[in-house]
């Protein structure tokens, strides 16, 4: 029998849940009515190509973040060669960096007409041609330098945390280096490297910026080419279920091939086991600070030359308005999923029940749905309130009788909710694991209050975690693209919006000012998030 304080926390974690479920069902739900004109032309046209460049991606970003996270995290944590120590963090530095930007960076840099074309031609004559970066690779190396972060950080954090003397005991009984990678260090990482590869996998499939700019037609493209050249928002929907069965297919994947995670009983690990010397310790330092060049350095250098270029010319009150649309956005996501998230900790804490936990673990689920998915799923559930709901009851009431969900900012925040609910939950859950339950029950035997008790007690020890929380969500949304561009109020551009803009017109310089601004700001949780790294294993 639950007891009463317990079952204050069931309407909360009950309305979250079937926040989340509310764009499944939908999605679900929209099969009922099938546009036969619609899909018949997408499968005779596009169909086929659609899922083989999907499948292509999937396939070519998880080998690529595999190899390049794993080998990167492998040397930094486990090896010792010049230039090791900064290498550690600064390869966690692209995670700044959005797809859609690093994508039209490279477009514009390596295209026929861009400067390193230009001056090859110049040296070596007219007819030199390099390979087109309009490509299938192309666009699969780009996805490949913003993702491997997500391999690197997770595998990294496993071979530190698998202590000195397991590598010890596998140098003793004779193994290589190589060999005890092989056998001891990649197979007790493996939970870690799958849980970074689904990750990536999912991200690539949510993207829409950075396969735009390459005109890589994959699902999410499909999904707003449907809705705006077709105005088909029941097709778009059916498309978006397509694309979430496919993650769904990841993370089920991933969790059966990862199997159960095993904790290391050894003390993590600070320093390096191998010292690389002569041609060894160059070819750790090339391969990593060649990544990191790729990754950031280059694509930070051509911003600001462009930014220098064009883009400063573009600093008048039209990008001002830019910037405080963008801010409200982030800003008020962030202070309602936050405060979401931080209730359902507090459920979850104070009512650890079967139900609480599934109730919370279904509020998580959303950062699962890409944007593209979420939006069309969004707009479609509360275009039918509008129209059998709102408008009815506006015209009784004599009002304009018009709809006010659809295309409204109250729509694009309950995306953002939904799809970030699980950033901003995991810091506060890990804060609030730190507070031990005699403190709030001696401040309760000393008369304190509920409120008193979460004001006096648990939020002066939660700021550091809901201050991260916030920063993290408040990046998430300054970079989502799909669903801003799809669900935004007319006239409510921002600074992601303002780089697709730019970018599907080729004005590459005019887009560094939004672009280069997009990634100082995510700089700051990536600050964090390498200082808590280096706290937890320095």
């Amino acid at each position: 029998m639950p007891h009463p304080v317990q079952r204050r926390w069931y309407p909360i974690v009950l309305a979250v849940a079937v926040l989340v479920l509310m764009p499944l069902s939908v999605l679900l739900l929209s099969w009922h009515d099938v546009d036969q004109q619609i899909w018949a032309h997408l499968w005779q046209t596009q169909m086929a190509r659609l899922i083989g460049n999907t499948l292509t991606l999937v396939i070519g970003v998880g080998v690529g973040v595999t190899l390049l996270g794993v080998s990167l995290a492998w040397l930094t944590s486990l090896c010792e060669f010049p230039g090791r120590r900064w290498l550690d963090w600064a390869l966690m530095l692209p995670f700044a960096i959005p797809a859609y930007v690093l994508a039209f960076v490279f477009v514009g840099l390596l295209d026929f007409a861009g400067p390193v074309q230009t001056l090859l031609r110049e040296w070596f004559g007219s007819g030199l041609r390099l390979p087109r970066v309009r490509s299938t690779g192309g666009v699969i190396i780009v996805l490949v330098l913003v993702f491997y972060p997500y391999v690197y950080l997770l595998a990294r954090g496993a071979f530190l945390a698998q202590g000195k003397g397991l590598m010890e005991a596998a140098r003793v009984l004779g193994q290589s280096p190589w060999q005890a990678f092989w056998r001891v260090a990649l197979p007790m990482a493996r939970p870690a490297i799958g849980a970074g590869l689904a990750l990536a996998i999912m991200e690539t499939l949510a993207d829409f910026g950075a396969v735009s700019v390459f005109n890589f037609d994959t699902f999410t493209t499909a999904i707003y080419k449907t809705w705006y050249s077709f105005y088909s928002l029941t097709s778009a929907t059916q498309l978006a279920s397509l694309l979430l069965l496919a993650v769904a297919l990841v993370l089920y994947g991933e969790r059966r091939a990862r199997g159960a995670a095993r904790p290391a009983n050894e003390r993590p690990r600070g320093k390096a086991l191998y010292h690389l010397h002569g041609w060894k310790a160059f070819a750790a330092s090339a391969w990593c600070g060649l990544v990191f060049a790729c990754a950031f350095v280059i694509p930070l250098l051509q911003l600001l030359a462009w930014f220098w270029q064009r883009g400063r010319f573009d600093l008048d009150e039209r990008y001002a308005g830019l910037i405080l649309h963008t801010l409200y956005l982030g800003g008020m996501a962030a202070l309602i999923t936050v405060s979401v998230a931080m209730l359902l900790a507090f459920a979850r804490r104070q009512a650890p029940n079967r139900g609480v936990r599934f109730g919370v673990a279904l509020g998580n689920l959303g950062y699962a749905l890409p944007g593209s998915v979420l939006a069309v799923a969004i707009m479609l559930a509360f275009s039918f309130l509008d129209r059998e709901l709102v408008i009815p009851l506006s015209t009784a009431l004599g009002g304009a009788g018009k709809p006010l969900l659809m295309g409204s900012l109250t729509a694009l925040l309950v995306a953002y909710l939904i799809r970030f609910m699980a950033v901003a939950f995991g810091p506060l859950e890990t804060s609030l694991a730190r507070i031990r339950p005699s403190l709030p029950e001696a401040s309760r035997s000393l008369g304190v209050g509920s409120f008193g008790l979460f004001f006096k007690v648990y939020l002066p020890l939660l700021l550091p975690g809901t201050l991260s929380a916030a920063l993290l969500v408040f990046v998430d949304v300054l970079k989502e693209m799909p669903a801003t561009l799809l669900m935004r109020p007319f006239g409510w551009d921002t600074l992601s919006v303002r780089v697709f803009e730019m970018t599907s017109e080729g004005e590459w310089a005019r887009a560094s000012l939004p672009a280069l601004t997009l990634v100082l700001v995510g700089l700051l949780p990536v600050i964090l998030l390498i200082r808590r790294s280096a706290r937890g294993f320095g």
